[in-house]
């Protein structure tokens, strides 16, 4: 099996996001091979900075065995109002269940928060993962050149209370 195909097989832990994290997080959103191409420009100066992490609830998936305590994917959630800010995982551990974790842990840290719903603005490459993760589809943000010169799809995750 592939890296990309294969189960999570290692131990992964989420935790919060600290400063000295923000130069990896950095490389993770502009390494994405999800912005190549015609979306390169949209990451090219793209900076999660230290205090992006202090500001928001900003968590990160750490690898402990392979991949030496490696960032293996983060995502940021506002509060205020409710959005899935940023949600990134590596490319090389993509497909191994990364992804479907920050987005439970999210819900987790959303309905500890008292929120019923969160929105997520995603990127076009993105769009089945959000909705194989149980993310709704309710609509579309328009293009907003030069930053982002594509609309692109707006998705809700609705959180039950427990």
């Amino acid at each position: 099996m592939s890296s990309r195909t294969s189960p999570i097989s290692q131990s992964v832990t989420i935790r919060r996001a600290v400063a000295r994290d923000a130069k990896r997080l950095t490389r993770l959103v502009r390494g994405s091979g999800a912005y190549e191409g015609k979306y390169a420009a949209a990451v090219a100066g793209y900076r999660v900075g230290p205090d992006y992490i202090e500001a928001h609830r900003a968590f990160v998936a750490v690898g402990a065995d392979e991949h030496g305590g490696r960032v293996l994917g983060f995502y940021s959630l506002v509060l205020a109002p409710p959005e899935l800010d940023l949600l990134f995982v590596a490319d090389e551990a993509q497909g191994r269940g990364i992804g479907r974790l920050l987005v439970a842990h999210m819900q987790s840290e959303a309905r500890a928060a008292g929120l019923d719903r969160v929105k997520v603005v995603s990127h076009r490459p993105a769009e089945d993962f959000y909705h194989r993760v149980g993310a709704v589809r309710i609509g579309t943000a328009l293009a907003n050149p030069p930053a982002v010169p594509w609309d692109r799809p707006e998705f809700e995750f609705r959180i039950p209370a427990e």
